[in-house]
């Protein structure tokens, strides 16, 4: 095991014992939520895990150490502690050497979840190439991690800010395994569509995991996208959300708000315009959680 990972003893019996485990990330709590909503949300996304028979493992690095697993005191922490860095594959061994505290983005949840051997990730939904990307040049390191890392990330599509049909060209361009759960259309994160098509789907759990051992013994590297849409109850209409999110943009470029601002400043503008979009992230992440916990109980 590596030398800057503390597994909680939950984490660590479960890898010892081969039981199902499902990582979660932490950004969702230091920077995807409001308090006490992120706190609630992620012990939220640890009991479904273990009601559908999987162990939770929240990730976070907490005074340089990478935690798999995090107790009751440390969530606090992670969601009311201010100046928590947003860490990926970049800065992820600069927290690490200079002892800070950082919350896990996509790719370094995955990093770190392979680190400990877990292949299961559930998270709201991945990051990807931004609107206007001509200009910015804006694309999330979380596609690069998923060509690089072995573990299957599920979740809603990508967030619904970005350019969805740039992004599915890079995942294509990047050799990343997309599949759509019960569905032929990628969804976009608050919607169940998003008008891009996928030809490679899977109607059950079984069926994903199959599909990621054979790209593992074919000696492929690189995870696997599962885009699991949300439950057309709790769906915001794409074109409310869109609109939404060019009043934002504008309002971005107005003030100058560039790199990795961009995105928590998005989404707070999202809950703050549309009321609805809050509790449909916290449905979605959940119905991601319980997908996850299936999978990796075929694993």
């Amino acid at each position: 095991m590596n030398e800057f990972l503390d597994l909680s003893s939950r984490v660590n019996e479960a890898i010892k014992n081969r039981e199902p485990i499902v990582a979660l990330e932490s950004t969702i709590i230091s920077h995807g939520m409001p308090y006490p909503t992120n706190v609630q949300t992620a012990k939220m996304l640890e009991k479904t895990v273990e009601d559908n028979g999987a162990v939770p493992a929240t990730i976070a690095v907490i005074n340089g150490r990478i935690k798999i697993g995090l107790n009751e005191e440390e969530l606090e922490y992670m969601a009311t502690k201010k100046g928590i860095l947003k860490l990926s594959r970049m800065d992820l061994p600069y927290a690490v050497a200079k002892g800070y505290d950082g919350a896990t983005t996509v790719a370094a949840t995955m990093i770190c979840a392979k680190l400990a051997g877990i292949k299961v990730f559930a998270t709201g939904g991945v990051g990807g190439v931004h609107r206007g990307v001509v200009d910015t040049f804006d694309v999330s390191a979380d596609l690069v991690e998923l060509s690089k890392t072995p573990v299957i990330v599920v979740s809603a599509g990508v967030k619904s800010i970005l350019d969805i049909s740039k992004t599915l060209e890079m995942l294509e361009t990047l050799g990343v395994t997309v599949v759509g759960y019960k569905t032929d259309d990628f969804p976009s994160f608050y919607s169940q569509k998003s008008g891009s098509k996928l030809y490679m789907r899977a109607d059950d759990p079984k069926t994903v995991a199959q599909i990621f051992k054979a790209k593992s013994a074919l000696g492929l590297e690189g995870g696997m996208l599962v885009a699991n849409p949300i439950d057309k109850s709790k769906e915001i209409p794409h074109e409310v959300i869109d609109k939404t999110i060019n009043m934002a943009l504008e309002e971005a470029n107005r003030t100058g708000i560039r790199g990795k601002d961009v995105t928590p400043f998005l989404l707070a503008r999202i809950v703050e315009y549309v009321p609805k979009a809050l509790e449909a992230n916290v449905e979605l992440v959940k119905s991601n959680a319980v997908l996850a916990a299936m999978i990796s109980k075929s694993i």
